[in-house]
């Protein structure tokens, strides 16, 4: 007898990050003590296993990152990129002036904060914006995401919060932050079989991490991300994508990617706990801010595909130019829509 687990987790929008994300949180919740009564690998999982896994999927991740793309892809990629980090940035400036590190720790906005806010907007889920470029898009502009995969990671969070003038954190702990995926991306275009073979274990670590980013949340806090974490995510759709489809249209495309990638990572759930891991004075915000950006992932998986849509019902689909050449269109590795 077969039970189609994995078929009805995809069901849930971002379900591979969501679902193991929040039977963490259960596990926690209402069995606090099992950590302590299993010990062993059971109870690293629960103490900081979501870190080392983390390492080790930033490294298989930087592994499907090619260092050979079209001059199409690192215009498109690098247009989307910089105007998607180049927004939370200023929204980093906007409410670090405000909030500084902490979160808001009552009323109907407790829980948000500047971290939430930055790492909801810093990271593009990549599985969802290649479908979608897919049936929308030119082949070309699938392979834009190869350059887009740089948002992975804590490390242009770190970049933004600094820049908006809040802690900083020191070289080593920033350098640590981007050495993983550097390491795989040296890797991956050393030697084209490694990056296969790194590349398939990217989705197969999604869940195993998001577990273990779940047992360190109580879910006492997860009534605070009903309505705020539905407004967050439109607010990652509407403020990440008109300036993405008017810079997609400025450079010759028709809007339609910019507005794909309007979109939050589910490894970008992963972000607080590992900016709060290199800064403590994150540490409050971390948690509540772990359930914000998950939340923001199931809204905008759900809205992104609606608003590609309709603008692609407006404009158009993109259509490849006869004649012009498709070739490396896509990344050696495409993350799936439930995680990346």
């Amino acid at each position: 007898m077969q039970v189609p687990i994995k078929r009805a987790i995809e069901k849930v929008p971002g379900g591979m990050m969501t679902v193991p994300l929040l039977l963490g949180a259960l596990v926690a919740t209402f069995f606090p003590n099992t950590p302590k009564f299993f010990g062993s690998f059971t109870g690293a999982l629960f103490s900081g296993g979501a870190l080392t896994i983390l390492a080790v999927f930033y490294v298989c991740m930087g592994a499907s990152i090619s260092f050979k793309a079209t001059p199409y892809i690192v215009k498109k990629g690098g247009t989307l990129l910089a105007v998607k980090v180049g927004t939370a940035m200023i929204l980093g400036l906007i409410f670090g002036r405000f909030l500084g590190e902490a979160p808001i720790t009552a009323g109907i906005f407790a829980g948000v904060s500047t971290l939430a806010i930055v790492a909801a907007m810093n990271d593009t889920n990549g599985g969802l914006y290649m479908a979608l470029m897919g049936q929308y898009g030119r082949p070309r502009d699938v392979g834009a995401y190869t350059i887009m995969t740089l948002e992975s990671g804590p490390f242009l969070t770190m970049i933004t919060l600094g820049v908006a003038g809040l802690s900083s954190f020191q070289w080593p702990a920033l350098v640590g932050a981007i050495l993983p995926l550097v390491i795989g991306m040296i890797i991956g275009n050393l030697d084209k079989e490694m990056r296969e073979f790194l590349s398939k274990a990217v989705p197969v670590m999604i869940p195993f991490f998001a577990f273990a980013l779940g047992t360190g949340l109580n879910l006492s806090m997860v009534w605070q991300a009903g309505l705020l974490g539905i407004a967050m995510g439109v607010g990652v759709v509407i403020l990440t994508g008109i300036p993405m489809f008017f810079a997609d249209r400025l450079i010759g495309g028709n809007g339609v990617a910019g507005v794909a990638a309007a979109s939050t990572a589910g490894n970008a759930a992963a972000v607080p706990a590992i900016v709060a891991a290199a800064n403590p004075d994150y540490a409050a915000a971390a948690g509540p801010a772990t359930i914000l950006i998950a939340a923001c992932v199931v809204v905008t998986a759900i809205l992104t595909p609606i608003a590609t849509a309709w603008i692609a019902g407006i404009v158009g689909k993109d259509v490849e130019p006869e004649g012009e050449d498709t070739e490396a269109a896509a990344p050696a590795a495409t993350a799936p829509a439930t995680g990346r």
